[in-house]
């Protein structure tokens, strides 16, 4: 027989506020300005989203780019039963989405209707929504070009 599993009630809080810093602080304010900002590495290559720091060699990362708010699928997976934290509240794809002027990919939804619709490789491009307030919820990609 079995002892009964111990059991303790626990609720996952986060009770503080990151501060973002300059990098960080310009990448959420371009959004609400509708674009899309990356960040040039000392070897030319854009990392999106913005950081500030290289992750592969740890130097500090300052010079902002512009990139495209269009780009290509390269990995995705389809969720279709959104739960209530999730961004939508229908069938969508979370992918790496690398954007036109990027050398990295960048996590975000994809609001392609159906599963069907998605496919590796495709392009999609940026839906902003009505009204920005500089976060990254302020878009979704959808199907395009």
């Amino acid at each position: 027989m079995s002892e009964p599993s111990l059991t303790a009630p626990h609720q996952l809080a986060y009770t503080y506020k990151r501060s973002l810093g300059p990098v960080l602080s310009r990448f959420f304010t371009a959004l609400r300005d509708r674009k899309i900002l990356g960040v040039k590495r000392k070897d030319g290559t854009v990392l999106v989203p913005a950081r500030e720091y290289d992750p592969d060699t740890a130097e500090s990362l300052d010079e902002l780019v512009e990139v495209q708010d269009t780009g290509v699928v390269r990995s995705w997976s389809w969720v279709p039963k959104p739960r209530a934290q999730q961004p939508l509240d229908h069938p969508f794809a979370y992918a790496l989405v690398q954007l036109d002027g990027a050398d990295t990919t960048m996590l975000h939804v994809v609001d392609a209707g159906s599963e069907a619709q998605m496919a590796t490789g495709m392009r999609v491009k940026a839906r902003w929504a009505k009204e920005t307030s500089g976060a990254i919820t302020d878009f979704v990609f959808v199907p395009g070009e």
